[in-house]
């Protein structure tokens, strides 16, 4: 029997798969297919798909204000299902996001099995907020994990957003990149402190200006480079908003 996954629905209510370039990170600019799963076990609060996590009756601050219905924006897909509508957007690799995945390991790990019956070679990256332990069967399936663990700003607590033995576990895996939101050099430096602290390789490191429009990623941009450059970190842009603006399925 197919296992379930819990999808994020796009704005026409259907299943959250869709085909585009990778907006950010160290994949900026290439083809990918994506597969935005719901439920998350962080509440950022600029967040900008809180559709997956912050439902009506919950007490989860946000600066939108803005609260969602749960029946409404989540879709329950067989795992075959789901894989049947990702070959029909065939890209050079799948990005699985959220949300948070990892909090639906057992089905990621099936649907990739799956998806490989037909091509042993797809391509598949995983984006996480860093906060769970991969399992060894999940991490032996993903090509690339991208990580991006919340700072202070992003209104989650340290003990919730930060989790030693996890961070400790994807600095080891030279298959992971770790992209830090920030929203000014104290946030760069707060970087460099994790990276020393859990010996984060700095050339796998992205620093992405938090933001949602043009006007305000090109505003902030320059109030960090300096100390992205000082650092050796990268730099990455939000290549999407530029391109398309805020919304979903892109």
């Amino acid at each position: 029997m197919s296992a379930i996954l819990k999808l994020a629905r796009n704005d026409q209510g259907e299943p959250e798969i869709f085909r585009s370039i990778q907006g950010e990170g160290p994949a900026i600019g290439r083809p990918r297919t994506f597969v935005r799963l719901s439920g998350c076990n962080l509440h950022c609060v600029w967040c900008d798909t809180a559709y997956t996590w912050n439902w009506v009756g919950t007490p989860f601050a946000h600066r939108d204000n803005a609260k969602f219905n749960l029946s409404a924006e989540m879709v329950s897909l067989s795992v075959k299902e789901t894989a049947a509508r990702i070959r029909a957007l065939p890209s050079e690799g799948v990005v699985i996001t959220g949300g948070e995945p990892l909090l639906q390991t057992g089905a990621v790990v099936e649907l990739i099995d799956t998806l490989r019956l037909d091509d042993h070679r797809a391509w598949v990256d995983i984006e996480t907020n860093g906060s769970i332990v991969p399992s060894q069967e999940l991490v032996d399936r993903i090509d690339f994990f991208v990580v991006s663990p919340k700072l202070a700003h992003s209104g989650n607590e340290a003990a919730l957003a930060l989790k030693d033995e996890a961070l400790r576990r994807f600095a080891q895996m030279t298959s992971a990149s770790f992209k830090f939101v920030v929203k000014d050099a104290a946030d760069v430096e707060a970087v460099a402190a994790l990276a020393e602290t859990y010996a984060f390789a700095k050339q796998r490191i992205y620093i992405m200006p938090e933001g949602t429009t043009s006007e305000a990623l090109l505003a902030r941009g320059p109030t960090l480079i300096d100390a992205v450059i000082a650092h050796g970190f990268n730099y990455s842009d939000r290549l999407h908003i530029h391109l398309f603006g805020q919304k979903r399925g892109v």
